[in-house]
């Protein structure tokens, strides 16, 4: 497992892979994954209170979603699954968009997001979307350019679980076949909800890789300078031509797998302890205090910025205007068909049906 920061926030070295950034990135990662931790606790308590219909909560993955997120560059593309709260914010996504989707006011049909895709509630077809998307890239001349400058890749998460499903395997199949420059990123939280992964998975999750004929690395996904470091190695050589490569991040859902999940029916609280000592805020909370790069001042900052955070989460949800099926139907497609044109008369019929029987 690559790892160059302990938990106790020692620095390693590695024979392979190296963070190249300074030690002001590293503050403004630590920064990315507070404010993700506050913003993730305010859209379960927002749940909680009955302002959203369901949240998915991150809580223990920041460094995994930070750090992969800090190597997608301009012209790269991110397809994520339903937990990417920190990439997206990370990327610029409108928060607000997040919480529109489980709030039920948009149907996830979010405009003019050029670098991040939708969410994808079912499990694991994204994989195929990243995969095709990455042979257009090939077919588009836009990948093992001499110009560095003219080259993109894709990057792909999901998880664990999501391992177990045929659209995911499918997808590595026709990755490898065609060489697309797609990145798995695997966000290893030890859980497929209820289901350990010592059930899913005989051997190491990464080592899969090797039998579809690419390279797979396992890193510790709460170590962000490690996370860092092995999604620019992959996101390059994609970029370069040569190929998929599969990231197993070994993390831990610390919290529930949804706001409708209670993992103390299935988790030992030893487990849980277990994981909180290697918290990835902690670690690095660590080593940046100890660089002298931080201090109580820097962080009641943070807190005050995560506060404000907060606050807005709240005031933005009657702000929020509910969809339309109307709306959902002219964004299907970008020119309508027969066939979806059918099934938009028939709601239509169907939803007029209720209003002449009230």
């Amino acid at each position: 497992m690559v790892q160059l920061l302990t938990p106790d926030g020692e620095r390693l070295e590695h024979d392979e892979f190296a963070f190249t950034g300074t030690t002001d990135d590293l503050v403004g990662f630590l920064r990315d994954m507070i404010l993700a931790r506050r913003f993730d606790a305010e859209a379960t308590a927002l749940q909680r209170h009955g302002e959203l219909g369901l949240w998915t909560p991150l809580l223990g993955q920041e460094a995994a979603q930070v750090g992969s997120a800090r190597a997608v560059r301009e012209g790269d593309v991110v397809f994520p699954s339903y937990r990417e709260h920190a990439v997206a914010m990370v990327l610029g996504v409108p928060l607000t968009n997040l919480l529109g989707l489980f709030r039920g006011s948009n149907g996830g049909d979010w405009e003019k997001l050029e670098t991040f895709k939708n969410y994808q509630i079912v499990i694991g077809c994204q994989t195929l979307h990243a995969t095709g998307y990455a042979m257009g890239l090939q077919f588009d001349g836009a990948v093992g350019n001499d110009d560095d400058a003219d080259n993109s890749a894709v990057i792909v998460y999901h998880g664990d679980g999501a391992a177990s499903q045929g659209d995911v395997n499918e997808a590595y199949v026709f990755a490898a076949s065609y060489n697309a420059p797609v990145v798995f990123f695997c966000q290893n939280n030890q859980w497929a909800i209820s289901e350990p992964i010592a059930l899913q998975s005989r051997i190491p999750l990464f080592q899969r890789a090797q039998g579809f004929g690419f390279p797979g690395v396992q890193v510790d996904g709460n170590d962000v300078l490690a996370v860092k470091a092995v999604t620019d190695w992959a996101m390059q050589r994609a970029r370069a031509g040569e190929g998929p490569s599969f990231i197993e991040a070994f993390t831990y859902r610390m919290g529930a797998h949804t706001t409708s999940d209670d993992p103390t029916k299935y988790r030992r609280a030893a487990e849980d302890e277990a994981w909180k000592g290697r918290d990835p805020v902690a670690r690095l909370t660590t080593y940046l205090r100890n660089e002298g790069a931080i201090d109580d001042a820097w962080l009641a900052a943070i807190d005050d910025e995560g506060k404000a955070l907060g606050a807005d989460a709240r005031a933005s949800i009657p702000q929020l205007e509910d969809t339309t099926m109307d709306k959902l139907f002219a964004t299907v497609y970008a020119e309508p068909t027969v066939a979806l044109e059918a099934q938009r008369r028939e709601y239509a019929e169907y939803a007029a049906s209720f209003e002449e029987n009230a």
